[in-house]
């Protein structure tokens, strides 16, 4: 079997496979490249008389496509006699995919209809099949080849991967559990100022490599490298061996950036180890933290850590993150732009010089005849000859049973909701909507993203709800089966009022939380607010609440801020967000909130 036969047989499997888990979120979010509209053409443009063959790329690879496209067209290249130009266009592959299912349009994306498609995985091509199945359509993403490759590895700072006996022991997913299962965590280890082993881990259901990492640890438990069944999944011992290594996630997230990004704050302010003991991210992630961009987006002044990544691939075996080329099937691709669209594809995979190009992003060659080179080596934590076993993927039955079954056995949240009542919130948001009916809705669809052994407790804030204090419990944080009708009742009958108690609110709830702070879950606080702290307010002081909340000496209970709206204080909310080692998350469209707070959601 050739390379284009294995990997379109790789394609079918995956085609089917994640689309039926991830559509959901695939309209709402880009995967882990972004979302958005398309950028414009990054190729020059085309000669007069020429047909033009549009790419649609996501952004880890739209440098490098941009340059092989202009190198190509610099050939003159012609089928059948007739010149032909390839335009690169670069588009989030979740927009895109929604796109391509339910009908390209060049007014939203600002892209004609691609011929190649080049999203960050195939598992976007997965999203666009299966919606079209749904409609009774034929598949259009089907023929692919590797542009580049990157392998899902357990990235951890350097001293704790050599204390577990990197890089020359095998170390895999149950040397995870049973390091975390360990009373004395890191000082069985000779580390007991490093206290428990700590998991950063992404959610499967709006991230690759969240989903990549959850099948991964499925198979760690069954002992097997291929097909993963039904029975598997549904086995009790798979699962507490599932439960047990994601009782070690300090929390979860939409992307693994909110990791690396934490991970780098904590180093730099000499806190190296301090957040997680290992995060379950891709290859490419580790050269880009190492170098001090974790989240490579050219930072014009990056600071590298202190204390460096490593990768430790999972001694069980791991997958792959592609990046496929499509030509796609469909309605407006003529046959002369299909075969433009081959020959530039032949072009990127075909020629070693094109794909040892990968190498200069921190990707392995696509084409695995290209030798693997620099950055990927041992001088960068990295291992070239590793992984040595590639997991194969499960059928789409299986994956949608494994994601299904994660939802149980993934670590209990203990979260209050912190809900800005104050009276901007009555302004107008869009589509006839206050900003506060907008919210409104938002919290309440996002209920359904609980499990219900989730505990969830609701508190409102302006100014001066109870006498002089600007905050009111409503409810608890109880199960979630418990104290739902309560939340819903409550939130329906919200109305804004007053100013913006800020600072004391989001002090009080986190200490609420810290009161009752249960190790064996997730304490957080998800807070939204439309603005700043008022001034005129007692108590309104940044400094004092930051040192509150960056404490060390007391179990970090950590704050996702929603900035709502064009007027919050997103400088003060980040702050916060970075003192609690969480994230900031945007919804300044008020129209968004809702797709805004299933990205919050995702961290429970």
């Amino acid at each position: 079997m050739d390379r284009r036969q294995l990997n379109a047989l790789v394609g079918a499997a995956a085609v089917i496979v994640v689309g039926l888990i991830i559509w959901a979120v695939a309209a709402g979010t880009g995967g882990e490249d972004g979302n958005g509209a398309a950028d414009g053409t990054t190729t020059s443009g085309i000669p007069e008389g020429c047909v033009e063959v549009p790419a649609a790329v996501s952004s880890e690879k739209i440098t490098l496509l941009t340059d092989l496209a202009e190198a190509f067209n610099a050939t003159s290249p012609e089928v059948n006699g007739e010149c032909v130009r390839v335009t690169i266009y670069k588009a989030a592959s979740g927009l895109a995919a929604s796109e391509l299912a339910t009908g390209w349009s060049e007014e939203r994306t600002g892209a004609p209809a691609p011929v190649l498609w080049s999203p960050a995985s195939s598992a976007w091509g997965a999203v666009v099949n299966y919606r079209l199945s749904l409609a009774g359509q034929p598949p259009m993403a089907n023929d692919f080849e590797r542009i580049m490759i990157t392998p899902l590895v357990l990235g951890m700072p350097r001293p704790m991967a050599e204390a577990l006996g990197w890089p020359e022991a095998e170390i895999g997913w149950a040397d995870v559990l049973a390091l975390s299962q360990d009373p004395e965590g890191w000082g069985s280890y000779g580390h007991p100022e490093w206290g428990q082993f700590k998991l950063g881990k992404t959610n499967p259901n709006f991230s690759t490599s969240g989903l990549s990492a959850t099948a991964a640890i499925y198979y760690a438990a069954t002992g097997k490298t291929a097909g993963l069944s039904l029975d598997d999944v549904g086995s009790p011992r798979v699962g507490e061996f599932v439960r047990g290594v994601e009782a070690a996630t300090v929390h979860y997230g939409d992307t693994t950036m909110t990791f690396l990004e934490n991970m780098l704050r904590e180093d730099l302010a000499g806190r190296p180890l301090s957040y997680v003991s290992a995060v379950a991210i891709e290859e490419v992630s580790i050269i880009a933290y190492n170098r001090g961009d974790p989240g490579d987006v050219g930072l014009k002044n990056p600071i590298p850590p202190n204390v460096p990544l490593v990768a430790v691939y999972p001694k069980e075996g791991t997958l792959y993150s592609d990046n496929p080329a499509y030509v796609l099937d469909a309605a407006w691709v003529s046959d002369l732009q299909r075969q433009a669209a081959l020959d530039f594809r032949s072009f990127v995979i075909d020629n070693p010089e094109n794909q040892a190009r990968a190498l200069d992003f921190g990707f392995r060659p696509g084409n695995p005849a290209v030798p693997t080179g620099e950055p990927i080596s041992t001088a960068n934590g990295l291992n070239p000859s590793q992984p040595k076993t590639e997991l194969e993927l499960p059928q789409p039955a299986v994956l949608a049973a494994l994601v299904d079954s994660w939802e149980s056995y993934r670590k209990t949240a203990r979260v209050i909701i912190v809900f800005d009542v104050s009276g901007s919130m009555g302004d107008l948001g869009g589509e006839g909507y206050t900003k506060l009916d907008l919210a409104k809705q938002a919290v309440l669809a996002s209920l359904d993203e609980f499990k219900p052994e989730d505990e969830v407790g609701l508190w409102v804030f302006s100014t001066e709800l109870d006498g002089a204090i600007d905050y009111l419990e409503l409810v608890p944080p109880i199960p979630l089966t418990e104290g739902r009708a309560q939340i819903e009742g409550y939130v329906a009958g919200l109305i804004p009022q007053a100013g913006t108690g800020l600072y004391d609110t989001t002090r009080a709830a986190v200490q609420a939380v810290r009161d009752e702070y249960d190790p064996t879950k997730i304490n957080a606080v998800l807070l939204l607010t439309d603005g700043m702290c008022d001034d005129y307010e007692p108590g309104c002081e940044l400094p004092p609440l930051i040192a509150f909340l960056s404490s060390t000496e007391r179990d970090v209970v950590r704050v996702f801020p929603v900035a709502y709206g064009a007027d919050a204080d997103v400088a003060t909310l980040q702050s916060i967000a970075d003192a609690s080692q969480a994230r900031l998350y945007k919804a300044t469209n008020p129209l968004t909130i809702e797709a805004v707070f299933q990205q919050v959601i995702s961290n429970f």
